[in-house]
């Protein structure tokens, strides 16, 4: 119980100081957000009477404290750049909640895609007996791993959109107009980021499965008469899947911060290209949220993962308390 208990602590501790560097960034870098939505209309008393307005004429602890306090309650504030309508800026929560189906959708996308061929290659890739074969596997799953993901979308939009023809770049579906096109879509972003990842999970799945199979309790098995099909699935996955798990999560860590910049390279209107779009017009509401939205998905993932693998292997849980 110490164990799960200490986990669900740090967790809290690290999201409050996450917290505090996301806002407390936004305030000393350079930069006037009121400046810039006033542009060339600014006038002293404008720029006044709109710091009041957003509260900005608070001292930072204070703004701070109101900002956390809407957080608690799901309020992040308005959007200094997007307007609900003439006379109301749109709320951050509304704004993110139009981007974050998209991204969440590619990420899914691209977690499956990498398990299924991570667990794939990696199962095929330890069973090979051919030299041959096995460095054709080493090769390619390095130089996949050596390839940014940005680098591999525009390759796929060379190949997949211009020359063969199977979608249009550029050409977002969204999910309101057509489902099967909304998805057809971001299979293509969701695939350049999951050939690199998918390459890290069959290398590492592959080394853990070939490290089992070296120890006692396969000999034993093979000596018993067990299949080499038995002892894969029955004994030797199960024990090579232990230490995938934690890897695991840092793929799903990486995948949710890599859909930034696979959503620029395909135009997906995610919160990647939100985020991009908010830095450059100084949208500090927006950024905020967004960075914090981000860094709260990876550390509850990290959490979920320790606590997994506390659940399958007791001892860590023996090592913690």
């Amino acid at each position: 119980m110490k164990y799960f208990a200490k986990k669900t602590l740090t967790l809290i501790i690290t999201l409050f100081m996450i917290s505090i560097a996301t806002f407390f960034v936004f305030q000393i870098i350079p930069g006037d957000a009121v400046a810039n939505m006033l542009g060339t209309e600014a006038t002293p008393e404008r720029e006044e009477a709109l710091r009041q307005q957003l509260g900005l004429d608070e001292p930072v602890p204070v703004r701070y404290i109101e900002w956390i306090k809407g957080v608690a309650h799901g309020d992040f504030g308005r959007s200094y750049r997007y307007a609900e309508n003439m006379n109301e800026m749109m709320s951050v929560s509304r704004l993110i909640g139009d981007k974050l189906p998209v991204t969440l959708t590619l990420a899914v996308l691209s977690l499956i895609m990498t398990v299924i061929l991570g667990f794939f290659i990696g199962i095929v890739w330890a069973g090979c007996k051919s030299r041959t074969l096995d460095a054709v596997f080493g090769i390619i799953t390095q130089g996949a791993m050596a390839v940014p993901s940005f680098f591999l979308g525009i390759l796929i939009i060379f190949f997949f959109g211009i020359i063969l023809r199977l979608f249009t770049p550029g050409q977002y579906v969204s999910y309101h107009d057509s489902v099967a096109g909304f998805f057809g879509y971001l299979i293509f972003p969701a695939f350049a980021m999951a050939i690199p990842k998918s390459a890290m999970a069959a290398r590492f799945l592959r080394n853990a499965i070939l490290e089992q199979g070296g120890l006692d309790y396969v000999r034993t098995a093979k000596s018993k008469g067990c299949t080499d099909r038995r002892i894969m699935w029955r004994h030797i996955l199960r024990n090579a899947i232990i230490p995938v798990i934690t890897f695991m999560g840092t793929v799903i860590a990486e995948i949710v911060a890599g859909s930034i910049v696979v959503e620029q390279v395909f135009s997906v209107p995610g919160i990647g290209r939100l985020l991009v779009s908010s830095i450059s017009t100084r949208d500090f509401p927006v950024v905020q949220t967004l960075i914090l939205y981000i860094a709260v998905a990876v550390m509850v993932v990290y959490y979920i993962v320790d606590i997994i693998y506390g659940i399958v292997d007791p001892r860590m849980r023996s090592n913690e308390d």
